[in-house]
């Protein structure tokens, strides 16, 4: 009986622990960092608001958790070539409203906040600065993915907060050629064929 206990606790805190990240996402994605509590978050998950603090210290953390996460999945998933494009298709994506990335609207809704700024100026950092990096030999190889990410960060902002058109009724497959096309002079190596 007394094998059974931890064994049972260890499953209880892997659910847990997933269905706050699962919450965490969802909210951020919804509301952004700043209007997101710590308490949302664990009701969404059903938890008590103090298993948050203890699996993941604080919102700061989780928000971390959270952006790093997703961009890692999509970052093993494919090669350097392709990982940009694949971006743009979970963005554009019609039959998720362009939240199917959710990282990437959390990101966009919680940039104001001075906190979760600096976590994603450090996780894309991390990430996609490492991995759209090696698309280029350009000695300006930094700022070059900057400005990508820029392009996309605003491609983003203007399709799913602002809703500006004619890029929300734009084709998403066009939408994704003309970007890729344009990156590609920055990143020689970049795929430029959109996933559709």
């Amino acid at each position: 009986m007394t094998s059974e206990a931890p064994e049972h606790r260890r499953r209880d805190a892997s659910a847990t622990k997933a269905a706050l990240l699962r919450a965490a996402q969802e909210l951020f994605t919804e509301r952004g960092f700043e209007r997101t509590t710590v308490r949302d978050i664990a009701d969404r998950a059903g938890v008590n608001q103090a298993l948050l603090f203890r699996y993941f210290g604080n919102k700061e953390e989780l928000f971390h958790v959270v952006l790093a996460a997703e961009s890692r999945t999509l970052i093993a998933e494919w090669p350097a070539e392709q990982v940009l494009a694949r971006t743009l298709a979970r963005m554009l994506d019609p039959d998720t409203g362009g939240v199917q990335d959710g990282a990437w609207l959390a990101a966009l809704r919680s940039s104001g906040h001075d906190g979760a700024a600096d976590v994603i100026r450090k996780q894309w950092g991390q990430d996609y600065t490492r991995v759209l990096g090696s698309l280029t030999d350009a000695e300006d190889a930094d700022l070059r993915v900057d400005l990508v990410l820029a392009w996309v960060v605003g491609l983003g902002l203007l399709r799913t907060v602002v809703r500006k058109e004619p890029l929300v009724s734009a084709d998403p497959e066009e939408v994704a050629r003309l970007m890729l096309r344009a990156a590609s002079v920055l990143l020689e190596r970049v795929d430029t064929d959109p996933v559709g």
